[in-house]
């Protein structure tokens, strides 16, 4: 008999598995669902299906993030960013309860662990943050982590909704301003990525400094 909680965090790996092979297949394919979506760019509830799609993928550990080239070609950096921090944010908490939901019974199975306590005093507002902003960082990975390790929403929201508008802002306004030109290499220009990196170190440093202070 296979334990329940194995079951659950295989549930998991397979969610997180399907996603890479959907997005090597090419069946997440960014530019067909632009094209589509120009269409209908003057329509109100466009604004709504691109949160809730975005909100979809996240909570199954999906490629959420590739809504960005979709969202930033259409609408103005201000725009997009409420569009992607949205999906992102609320992808990211439906992704939170639902990952905590399979893995309730490893969770109980673990929680009085070394590993566990160590790895649950770092369930800062700082921590998410730096990880949320950092360029290229997996979202799925937060929220999945975030979720098992049962963090604070407290921290957890505050910490996705700011760490992706950032983020969003940044990159939507380079993909904005050269239209459909925008390509990867553009977006992790030094220009683009090193102020995403620079708050990513000033969090952590952040971090560091709380956990030394309160040794002390």
């Amino acid at each position: 008999m296979i334990p329940g909680y194995i079951k659950k965090l295989f549930i998991v790996a397979l969610l997180i598995v399907a996603g890479i092979l959907l997005e090597v297949a090419g069946l997440l394919d960014a530019e067909n669902m632009l094209n589509i979506a120009r269409e209908y760019v003057d329509h109100w509830w466009l604004v709504l299906i691109l949160i809730l799609l975005q909100m979809i993928l996240f909570t199954f550990a999906l490629a959420g993030s590739f809504f960005l080239w979709i969202v930033a070609p259409l609408y103005p950096p201000a725009m997009a960013t409420f569009i992607l921090a949205a999906g992102g944010t609320l992808g990211g908490v439906t992704a939170y309860l639902f990952s905590k939901r399979l893995t309730d019974e490893w969770i109980e199975k673990i929680e009085k662990s070394r590993t566990y306590k160590l790895l649950h005093k770092q369930d800062n507002f700082f921590t998410l943050f730096a990880l949320r902003v950092f360029p290229a960082f997996p979202h799925s990975l937060v929220n999945y982590s975030s979720g098992i390790l049962n963090v604070k929403l407290s921290h957890f929201i505050p910490a996705a909704i700011l760490g992706i508008s950032i983020k969003s802002y940044i990159y939507s306004k380079v993909i904005y301003n050269t239209a459909t030109s925008a390509s990867f290499e553009d977006l992790f220009d030094i220009s683009t990525f090193g102020p995403l990196i620079l708050l990513s170190i000033i969090s952590l440093i952040g971090v560091f400094i709380k956990y030394k202070l309160a040794k002390n």
